[in-house]
């Protein structure tokens, strides 16, 4: 087991000096190729335990994480891109490299969601939804049909982006709404929603994803459910780690971790009906 945790450190660093040394982290041959080594690096099952790593360590895992989320929001635009040059971009979804990992996830989270809270969701928010909200278009299409879709990204360019992709669907452009914004300025618009999707990058280091995590927990209805993403094993060299007990003013209902191509794992809670969190 130490032979194995110092092989998969010694890879993992070997790639993140590559990858932080590329002059750009957009889609190309050498960072594809890169990033697709440290995916297949960090997916097999590992028992390691980020936190008890050293410093040094911790120190790169933290940077590799932020490369990571800088290669994956350029990713995403520019598949948007391409995508929004069709006449009806949703039918052309299979371009995006990962979409079945996406398809895959969304299930997870669907089914996890139905087995927790039987009452079918109407108003859904994600958190950090980007230029290409696969998770929302999935859920609204194959899973939630009915459901209102609030998708809340700081960056208007992602907004703009995303926004193109449905605005000619006859379905998801009446059912999508895109909010420029920081979560953190949203308060009592929060109690609208049954269930909150919270991204595995929004957050990028433990006390911006506590003071996220608390600030739903101040504002997001009694009994409304939340969906956070996050890491376990070598998968938390790619995205960061919610740890269960950072879910202060929630009650844990499930956490899962996925063993197959699918990386984030997936925490389902519920707002405590008596919360008393402080500012």
């Amino acid at each position: 087991m130490v032979c194995q945790k110092k092989l998969l450190i010694h890879k993992v660093y070997g790639l993140y000096d590559q990858i932080s040394s590329l002059e750009s982290l957009k889609p190309s041959k050498d960072v594809d190729m890169l990033f697709t080594q440290l995916v297949l690096t960090c997916i097999p099952p590992n028992p390691i335990d980020v936190n008890k790593l050293c410093m040094k360590i911790q120190d790169m895992r933290s940077k590799l994480i932020t490369l990571c989320g800088e290669a994956e929001a350029l990713l995403e635009d520019h598949f948007s891109t391409i995508l929004a040059s069709f006449e009806n971009p949703l039918d052309h979804l299979i371009v995006f490299p990962y979409y079945s990992n996406y398809l895959k996830l969304s299930h997870l989270e669907f089914t996890i969601l139905e087995q927790h809270h039987p009452h079918v969701p109407t108003q859904v928010a994600f958190v950090g939804s980007g230029p290409l909200p696969l998770t929302s278009i999935v859920l609204a299409t194959n899973h939630l049909t009915s459901a209102s879709f609030h998708n809340y990204d700081i960056d208007p360019s992602a907004n703009s982006k995303a926004f193109r992709l449905v605005s000619s669907h006859p379905d998801l452009s009446k059912r999508f709404f895109f909010h420029t914004t920081d979560i953190l300025n949203v308060t009592n618009g929060l109690k609208e929603f049954d269930v909150v999707f919270l991204a595995a990058l929004v957050g990028m280091d433990k006390e911006e994803k506590i003071r996220v995590i608390h600030h739903l927990a101040k504002y997001m209805a009694h009994g409304a459910i939340l969906m956070a993403r996050s890491a376990h094993g070598a998968r938390a060299f790619l995205y960061p780690v919610v740890d269960p007990c950072d879910l202060i003013g929630f009650e844990v209902l499930s956490v899962f971790h996925p063993i197959d191509e699918v990386i984030n794992s997936v925490i389902i809670a519920r707002k405590h009906h008596q919360m008393a969190i402080r500012s």
